[in-house]
């Protein structure tokens, strides 16, 4: 009787301990601009599913990334440390040694069970996870493979964002319930190229997008816009990207992947669109345009999967009655262009692609429906996880933890953020660093093109007139690059050092 008393206090003391510490889910998309969240104050879709999360936390208006690319920035969300410190500065050359510090294996020790379901773009071996079970490289939207713990590939039939819902909710019924937990979810969605669920198709046929102001952009005085390859106009696909398949010379990508109903129903969707297209003989703007449609249409459509399914992981949590004690964090891999500038992709320090969509709920600390102006970024998620976890940061960790900034009013947090971008290949964007404050923002593009820009922010937030060597901001350029080179020595990237004393 003893013995059975005994058990029971120890299983109640877990299950205390447990609820002490907050679980976490951590949705990670891919691409996802904030101008299509309506949380955001989007104009071209809803996403109820999202705004859910801002309605019961807080939305971080001024959330940004070191670096706007996929794989680097899912690695400094691990690490909470820079592309130069963690290793992995792109996608074409870099490989992420998983043997590093991460969150993850911090919260494992400190008794939470971790699990990362869905999209990584790491490498197929990560470590400090109880469970994984992840999509190749950049995964497919139809029918796509997993890798789980055991190496294995893994076929499943269905949707992508589906298929990682149906697999994160498979997990949380089975995790062990006297353990807090931490769950990042991985969506691909909205990589290129943008392919639907199939209940999607069409879904925004008969919305008119208006064009953004820029989308003719003529890149005066702005040397690296102007040698970019990622415009609606002369990079986007007809076949790959628009999915007018007899246009392609590439083959039809992961629509093979479809199995027989999937690909009557796709059929059934594009092809007369295709031979709409082919009836009218569209040339010059008239077929940018008509491509620009087509891309606001499937990157939305594909968006609507992700928030239903977003929409079930809180449906989830709610039923379990895990809501209160549970920190939920959407945020996306960085921004991505709408058409802003006449383009797609992301990689710029600009605004659209060096901002991205954080959302934020812990109940009982963050202030339901709150808006947060404080400079935040991808940097700080770690060094935020372990403070809630009431674990120790590690020095190393260069964010800083976001939750004295829902504690007081008056928090000294950051004034000035560094970005880093390297990948010097695809989409032609020429690597670069700078330096945003709350009006200014200074980059040094090099290698592809050397050159500064400066922008003011109040006066010009579409960053189309760079004023660098301008008379009358010598002054402003100066303060400027002492903050850069304050930063580089911050974070220590001596790969900034060196170009900057090269000047």
């Amino acid at each position: 009787m003893r013995k059975i008393i005994l058990i029971t206090a120890l299983l109640c003391c877990k299950l205390a301990y447990a609820q002490q510490k907050p679980n976490i889910v951590i949705i990670i998309s891919d691409d996802h601009a904030f101008q299509a969240i309506s949380s955001y104050g989007s104009k071209l879709t809803q996403t109820p599913n999202i705004d859910r999360i801002a309605r019961s936390g807080v939305t971080f208006n001024k959330a940004y990334v070191t670096n706007s690319i996929c794989g680097p920035s899912r690695a400094v969300i691990l690490t909470g440390l820079y592309s130069h410190k963690n290793g992995f500065k792109d996608n074409e050359t870099s490989h992420f040694d998983h043997g590093q510090d991460n969150f993850a294996k911090h919260l494992q020790s400190g008794g939470y069970q971790t699990a990362w379901i869905g999209k990584l773009h790491l490498g197929d071996k990560p470590q400090g996870f109880d469970y994984y079970s992840i999509l190749p490289d950049q995964g497919q939207y139809y029918n796509p493979d997993f890798i789980g713990m055991d190496g294995k590939t893994v076929h499943k039939e269905g949707y992508v964002t589906n298929l990682i819902e149906d697999a994160s909710e498979q997990w949380l019924d089975n995790r062990d319930q006297s353990k807090p937990f931490c769950l990042v979810i991985g969506h691909k969605a909205t990589h290129r190229t943008w392919l639907p669920d199939t209940a999607d198709m069409g879904k925004f046929d008969k919305v008119k997008f208006p064009l953004p102001k820029n989308f003719y952009d003529n890149y005066v005085n702005r040397e690296a816009a102007k040698v970019q390859d990622m415009t609606i106009d002369k990079t986007m696909l007809m076949g790959y990207d628009l999915k007018m398949l007899s246009y392609s010379k590439n083959g039809e990508g992961s629509v093979n992947r479809m199995n027989l109903a999937q690909r009557a129903r796709f059929d059934a969707y594009y092809k007369p669109i295709e031979a709409d297209l082919k009836s009218r003989n569209l040339t010059g703007k008239a077929l940018v345009e008509w491509k620009y449609e087509r891309y606001m249409r499937d990157y939305l459509s594909t968006a609507a999967s992700l928030d239903r399914n977003i929409g079930r992981t809180l449906d989830y949590l709610e039923k379990h009655n895990l809501t209160k004690n549970t920190i939920v964090i959407y945020l996306s891999d960085q921004g991505f262009y709408l058409g802003e500038h006449g383009w797609f992709d992301k990689r710029f320090m600009y605004e659209e692609s060096f901002r991205t969509p954080m959302i934020m709920r812990y109940p009982g600390v963050i202030k339901p429906g709150s808006e947060n102006g404080t400079f935040v970024m991808n940097l700080d998620i770690a060094p935020t996880l372990l403070d809630a976890a009431k674990l120790k940061i590690p020095q190393a960790m260069q964010g800083k933890s976001m939750l004295p900034l829902f504690q007081s009013k008056k928090v000294a947090f950051r004034d000035a953020m560094f970005y880093h971008y390297y990948e010097n290949g695809e989409h032609s964007v020429s690597p670069h660093f700078g330096v945003r404050t709350e009006r200014y923002k200074l980059i040094r593009f090099y290698k592809r093109v050397n050159t500064w820009e400066l922008y003011d922010l109040k006066k010009d937030p579409s960053e189309e007139n760079n004023l660098y060597g301008k008379k009358g901001y010598a002054g402003i350029v100066a303060q400027l690059k002492g903050k850069l080179n304050k930063l580089i020595d911050q974070y220590d990237d001596q790969d900034a050092k060196s170009i900057m004393a090269e000047l």
